[in-house]
């Protein structure tokens, strides 16, 4: 099974500091048609003007993966962790049973877009965490690179769920095979750029969902930023 997201369809908010738009229900925007896949909870694309940002605020619960495209984005949080996430830097964070953070753009003249993608965890109450890597961006180039998966895999990230999240650049020259989504759900969001999966076309914003599929190729006539999640049911 597949189910095409659109990226025109998303929900979408816009203030002074802040264009974002919202695959799932999040926030004041509700669809009860698209509340989450698995255990993905929320895929948000947000843009963040200079030196604007979220101010400290709680979440308790959730796997919160941050993946900055543009620009660089300064976190803050509870647990005494501070640092600035820029593209090749990846960030997890475990809200467990509480945590407070800030996001913030540094620059004053500047946007950062980013993804914050929401997972929620195999068990509600664990101990919050924090977690933040480099990775080499020659390594994604037209292959998938993990970037995060359950502890004890070959990842960069431990997340506390059955779940993987694969990162690639994709250029013309070159095809890549979609993980296979057997007995599992998939994801497949666009972060920039244009693919074909079969007979779809999917761009920039899209996602797509999976469920039960094989193998497949992604092809591109230009270059393409993929991120795969790898989901239970």
């Amino acid at each position: 099974m597949k189910l095409l997201r659109k990226a025109e369809e998303r929900g979408h908010m816009q203030i002074d500091w802040l264009d974002t738009y919202h695959s799932f229900s999040f926030g004041e925007y509700y669809d009860p048609n698209h509340m989450q896949w698995g255990p993905l909870r929320v895929m948000n694309d947000d843009r963040i003007a200079g030196g604007g940002g979220f101010p400290k605020h709680p979440h308790r619960d959730m796997e919160i993966f941050t993946y900055v495209t543009e620009g660089a984005l300064a976190h803050e949080d509870s647990t005494g962790s501070s640092s600035q996430i820029h593209l090749g830097r990846v960030q997890l964070m475990g809200a467990g049973t509480g945590i407070y953070h800030s996001e913030f753009n540094p620059s004053e003249t500047e946007t950062t877009r980013l993804l914050q993608i929401w997972i929620q965890p195999t068990q509600s109450g664990l101990a919050p965490s924090y977690q933040e890597e480099d990775f080499d961006l020659s390594e994604r180039e037209n292959k998938w690179l993990t970037l995060v998966a359950p502890e004890g895999e070959s990842s960069v990230l431990d997340i506390r769920q059955d779940a993987r999240v694969l990162n690639t650049v994709l250029d013309s020259e070159h095809s890549l095979s979609l993980p296979s989504s057997a007995n599992r759900k998939g994801w497949l969001q666009v972060v920039d750029g244009e693919v074909t999966v079969g007979e779809l076309t999917l761009k920039r914003g899209d996602g797509l969902a999976l469920e039960d599929e094989g193998d497949e190729e992604l092809k591109t006539n230009s270059s393409v930023e993929l991120l795969y999640f790898d989901l239970p049911r």
